[in-house]
């Protein structure tokens, strides 16, 4: 794998990293309000529906200092929503998360600073992330502005050069509005944006899925880079299995707002153990798999407002049980590092 290999815990003397970040039992639950209309129909003895998604349930978590831990699922698993929880864009409706062992209501006014410094997200989409109404050099200069982390002109003019060097982006960029660069362009001025500050943990929420395949490689190679020369720790969430093969150490495989499995990236990949793992590995593009039929996973993604009981799983699992249908499966650990829920490894 690249970058500095994440260590065996179970490896006689080995020295586990510190953990950067810790997750324990974190949910997050969005409810749909009436609309006004519904509210009036209330009023004439017909209740509105209040409904609710646990778009993430029960998620734990920890994230070692220097690693990439890759996140992967479908669209609408709740990977997204995750990250912004990590960052601090969205609250937790449930559980707690710990920065440097440290839990984020526990933490006091510096160190609340330092987290909010410390964590940034790197969105999927850099023009929607991006002010079409600010130049390159005022959206890289407000945080500096905002924080106190450089003052005069000059200095913050010399941090916002340094910081569109530092993504292989002209200085004299700085000028410019975001619809005047390409997407490749516009997602290195978002790393710069999110590194200017001087995180020790970055979010990358999907960062390539928006780019051609050509200048995929180009940001992927950055994101190594920067990983070597500032010591930085990725949750790199995505949906491109060979991706996250490729950069990831540690991967974590998430539906319906669980984490089903999660192991080093060379175990998980070369044995899968969770039946959804397995059919997503499976039907990774290969030059080596000519004139084979692509198989799907069968049926859709559940509704979060409605998921099935027992496993998550279990309608479109070929290996399902009967005991799928009814009892939720329990994170069991099937290695070193390694952790499944399914009732296969009970």
């Amino acid at each position: 794998m690249n970058g500095a290999p994440i260590l065996d815990p179970a490896a006689p003397g080995a020295v586990v990293p510190q953990a950067i970040l810790q997750l324990d039992a974190l949910g997050c639950t969005f409810t749909r309000q009436p609309l006004f209309a519904e509210r009036l129909l209330g009023l004439l003895g017909r209740p509105p529906e209040i409904s609710k998604v646990r778009a993430v349930r029960s998620i734990d978590l920890t994230v070692r200092r220097g690693e990439v831990l890759g996140l992967v699922g479908e669209s609408g698993c709740g990977k997204s929503t995750l990250g912004r929880m990590i960052s601090g864009i969205i609250r937790p409706s449930e559980g707690t998360i710990r920065y440097n062992d440290v839990g984020l209501d526990e933490l006091s006014t510096q160190a609340r600073r330092d987290f909010t410094l410390g964590v940034q997200m790197i969105f999927q989409d850099p023009y929607a992330s991006l002010n079409p109404r600010q130049r390159v050099g005022d959206i890289l200069a407000e945080p500096l502005r905002v924080h106190g982390l450089a003052k005069g002109k000059l200095a913050i003019r010399e941090r916002v050069d340094a910081a569109l060097a530092e993504v292989g982006l002209d200085p004299s960029y700085r000028s410019r509005y975001p619809h005047q660069f390409s997407g490749g362009q516009r997602q290195r001025i978002g790393i710069a944006r999110a590194l200017i500050v001087e995180p020790e943990f970055l979010v990358c929420d999907e960062p390539i899925a928006a780019l051609d395949v050509s200048i995929q490689a180009q940001v992927i190679n950055l994101f190594l880079e920067l990983r070597a020369q500032r010591a930085l720790t990725y949750l790199f969430i995505s949906h491109d299995l060979s991706i996250v093969h490729h950069i990831a150490d540690r991967v974590a495989i998430m539906y319906l707002g669980k984490i089903v499995e999660l192991g080093p990236a060379a175990e998980l990949f070369a044995e899968p153990a969770h039946p959804y793992t397995r059919t997503l590995l499976a039907e990774i593009p290969s030059v080596k798999k000519r004139r084979r039929t692509f198989n799907p996973v069968k049926g859709e993604l559940p509704s979060p407002l409605h998921p099935p009981t027992g496993c998550a799983f279990h309608p479109r699992c070929p290996a399902a049980l009967a005991r799928c249908r009814i009892d939720a499966p329990l994170p069991r650990a099937i290695g070193p590092g390694r952790t499944v829920s399914c009732h296969l490894f009970d």
